[in-house]
């Protein structure tokens, strides 16, 4: 994996920004409960699926490091978050809870995101500032760079931040919304979960340059690439973004370098298109394993305390599930409701 790295070329000339306040203690233990949490419930969800018991479901597995890591640098219920279908570890750690999640995965009455009307993972909370997810992927680019507009225009110190895969960046939406923001010196943070696979793409498919960050310089734009499978130095990264655009410094294109640990969706086999040792590869990169390690070297992790932080994660989950089959399904005559239609 990459360390952090920031490309320079056409970057516009700003203040540097402040270091970024280290994680200590607590603080590090509160981002592996997250993730933990993150795994466990999209471990459960993939079991509920195949049971039959959930139509579908898309796995965060190998990219919980960047989205819990980066999630902490914002400031909960103030910045806006666009998130994107794999981003339990981000809504998680914006307020979000494991019911919440699991009302949504059985498409129940009281789903949070949108009463059982979306599909799964496809996050949303007023409450939060977390804004529905646009099925059409790469939407949210451009939408995220004019919600920034109007944080610029009323003169607020809120941040957003957009997440997306890589295939979103040979769209269409991602050119519009990166120049719209580089144009207007916005505050929004692009990051971009880069696993290398754009359901069965491998990114040199998808793109002519080594990496998502090079096109930041297109933009005028700071560009950045970072080591995914580490939360801290995600944290750093976007830390650091945060404060350049919170003080009128523009966006920050964040290329997170993470791996899939699983098939794009339920509904897809990998082994038809993705080679045994990729699939290996990204194992040996697993960002759980690898945290809890660091946690250890640090002395404050020990087997006891590991046991505790999961046995813990299985209740929420168990808890969730629990709720969430036991709550009734939306109202047949609600159908309609918020369905419109243009008249032509």
């Amino acid at each position: 994996m990459r360390s952090t790295m920031e490309s320079s070329l056409g970057t516009k000339t700003s203040p540097t920004p402040a270091a970024p306040t280290p994680l200590l203690g607590e603080q590090l233990l509160d981002l592996y409960r997250t993730m933990m949490l993150s795994r466990l419930l999209d471990e459960r969800m993939w079991i509920l699926n195949r049971q039959g018991r959930a139509p579908f479901t898309i796995s965060c597995q190998g990219h919980e490091a960047t989205q819990v890591g980066s999630a902490r640098a914002f400031k909960t219920g103030y910045d806006l978050i666009f998130p994107y279908y794999r981003d339990i570890g981000v809504v998680l750690s914006m307020g979000m809870t494991p019911r919440d999640l699991m009302l949504a995965f059985f498409a129940r009455a009281a789903d949070p995101s949108s009463g059982g009307r979306q599909m799964p993972n496809h996050f949303g909370s007023a409450a939060h500032r977390i804004i529905s997810v646009s099925s059409p992927v790469a939407t949210q680019i451009p939408q995220a760079a004019g919600a920034a507009l109007a944080a610029k225009i009323r003169r607020e110190s809120s941040v957003v931040a957009v997440y997306f895969g890589e295939g979103c960046t040979s769209s269409g939406h991602f050119h519009e919304g990166l120049n719209f923001a580089s144009i207007h010196r916005l505050p929004v943070i692009f990051i971009c979960e880069n696993n290398h696979w754009a359901i069965s793409v491998p990114q040199e498919k998808e793109m002519a340059v080594a990496t998502v960050a090079e096109r930041a310089c297109a933009y005028g734009m700071s560009g950045v690439v970072v080591d995914g499978t580490d939360p801290l130095a995600v944290y750093e990264a976007t830390a650091v973004a945060v404060e350049r655009a919170r003080h009128g410094s523009g966006p920050t294109l964040i290329d997170a370098q993470v791996c899939r640990l699983r098939p794009h969706s339920s509904d897809d086999d990998d082994r038809r298109y993705r080679p045994a040792d990729d699939i290996e590869s990204a194992r040996q990169h697993d960002p759980l394993d690898r945290f809890r390690r660091t946690l250890q070297e640090r002395g404050l992790l020990d087997r006891t305390l590991d046991e505790e932080i999961r046995n813990r994660a299985i209740a929420a989950v168990d808890d969730a599930v629990a709720f969430a089959e036991a709550s009734p399904d939306p109202d047949p005559s609600t159908l309609r409701l918020h369905v419109y239609r243009s008249e032509g």
